[in-house]
């Protein structure tokens, strides 16, 4: 166990560090206790869901891995998160599928699914005090037709997809209506080809379409946003995506809508960091999906690698948290599913906390006033600076386990709980 003294003298000496370069860790520490981070509900069952949990996943979607212990219905799913949330510091949010409708006992297609069928995630997120966002389903479908939904040449087909997004949109207003916070609503689809098409721009406009129809409900912002997610590939889809990364950015930037930007949908050499403030010094919000690219697309649990502190070092330089929300998207069923969300929250919190401890107004007056020395010097002394003992304290301070102590606590659940289910 970790000596919670041996922590406050750690603090106390890291916080005397970062006030000589004027950084005042207790301003810190109170704006990281207030910047909620959405979970992926999905990393706890493999993306199964309620409604068909036994259907095959399909579209581009694959969870590798067959750890034991998987949630297989409401309450072990939301008895896995409270236990997560036991080990992650301070209030955060969670991302719901319209797949994990709680009908009691209804057999319903996805496109029946409404607020109704959520009552049981609202009443526990409330209890809780989670914000929770939402993603329509869009794939795993026997009504997918040809690896097509809402840009399928086909009306009947769109029809039926455009019906699950308006659905998904009053799911949305419901959520954001009850626990009084703006519930972002996140549209991925898999539409695309396995082969060259030989229009790229038809798909295109039917999709522009099927979005316009299902956003012709106006719903209240402070209740709900849209936000449009791009992607590069996926199986069956190699060659063509309708729903570009280009194609959603200007979607949103037209309609007045968020854009989500996945960084596991970008190249590991690439820099997505950068996304931020061209869009931003454009548009009106972004929605953050933070997973770890490997060899693109890969929905790794999220790491404290290089790129993960430029995506955040890039929100906190150009003081764009007010105008982002920071979710996760991964699935891993090769560890501890449990353990996934813990390690990647965590890590998503250490990389911005790190951020934030820096002195940014000082080194943006050195660069207007071309006194690059001492932007590389101090941005480089940092990097050797006590981060960690400030970690360990805002552990500390939200009665989360510090350090590795939060391995031996989720092992004891995983042998009195999860492992029991099998």
């Amino acid at each position: 166990m970790v000596s919670e003294k041996a922590v406050e003298t750690a603090y106390q000496v890291a916080k005397e560090r970062y006030a000589e370069v004027g950084v005042d860790t207790e301003k810190v520490l109170k704006k990281l206790q207030n910047i909620r981070v959405s979970l992926p509900c999905w990393q706890g069952d493999d993306i199964h869901g309620f409604l068909t949990p036994d259907a095959a996943l399909s579209g581009g979607i694959g969870v590798s891995g067959n750890y034991p212990g998987i949630a297989r219905t409401p309450e072990e799913l939301t008895n896995d998160l409270d236990e997560a949330f036991k080990l992650i510091p301070a209030k955060q949010r969670l991302q719901l599928h319209q797949i994990y409708a709680v009908t009691d006992g209804k057999k319903k297609d996805v496109s029946e699914v409404g607020p109704e069928d959520f009552k049981f995630w609202v009443d526990w997120a409330k209890k809780n005090d989670i914000y929770l966002d939402f993603n329509p389903t869009f794939f795993s479908s026997p009504k997918v037709k040809e690896n097509m939904t809402l840009a399928s040449p086909e009306k009947s087909v769109r029809d039926y997809w455009i019906q699950v997004g308006k659905n998904a949109r009053a799911i949305s207003n419901y959520f954001g209506e009850e626990q009084k916070a703006q519930s972002i609503d996140n549209f991925w689809i898999m539409d695309g080809m396995k082969d060259e098409p030989i229009s790229r721009l038809d798909p295109r406009e039917r999709l522009i379409d099927s979005l316009d129809q299902i956003n012709e409900e106006k719903y209240d912002e402070k209740n709900t946003m849209e936000s449009y997610e791009g992607k590069l590939f996926g199986t069956g889809v190699e060659s063509y995506t309708v729903g570009s990364h280009l194609f959603y950015n200007n979607y949103a930037l037209t309609r007045g809508k968020d854009w989500c930007m996945d960084i596991g949908h970008f190249h590991e050499a690439e820099d997505p960091s950068d996304y931020l403030s061209s869009f931003l010094a454009f548009g009106k919000g972004m929605f953050l999906h933070l997973s770890r690219p490997v060899h693109w697309d890969s929905d790794h649990v999220p790491a404290m690698n290089d790129m993960l502190i430029k995506m955040m070092r890039a929100l906190v330089r150009d003081n764009l948290l007010s105008k982002t929300v920071i979710g996760l998207d991964f699935f891993d069923a090769s560890i501890n599913r449990v353990s996934a969300w813990v390690i990647g929250t965590r890590s998503a919190q250490k990389a911005l906390l790190l951020a934030l401890l820096a002195p940014i107004d000082q080194l943006k007056d050195a660069e207007n006033h071309y006194d690059y020395t001492l932007r590389l010097a101090e941005t480089e002394e940092l990097k050797s600076f006590p981060f960690g003992a400030v970690w360990d304290e805002f552990c500390l301070r939200n009665n989360v386990p510090v350090g590795m102590d939060w391995y031996q606590e989720l092992k004891d659940y995983e042998k009195n709980v999860q492992f029991k289910r099998n």
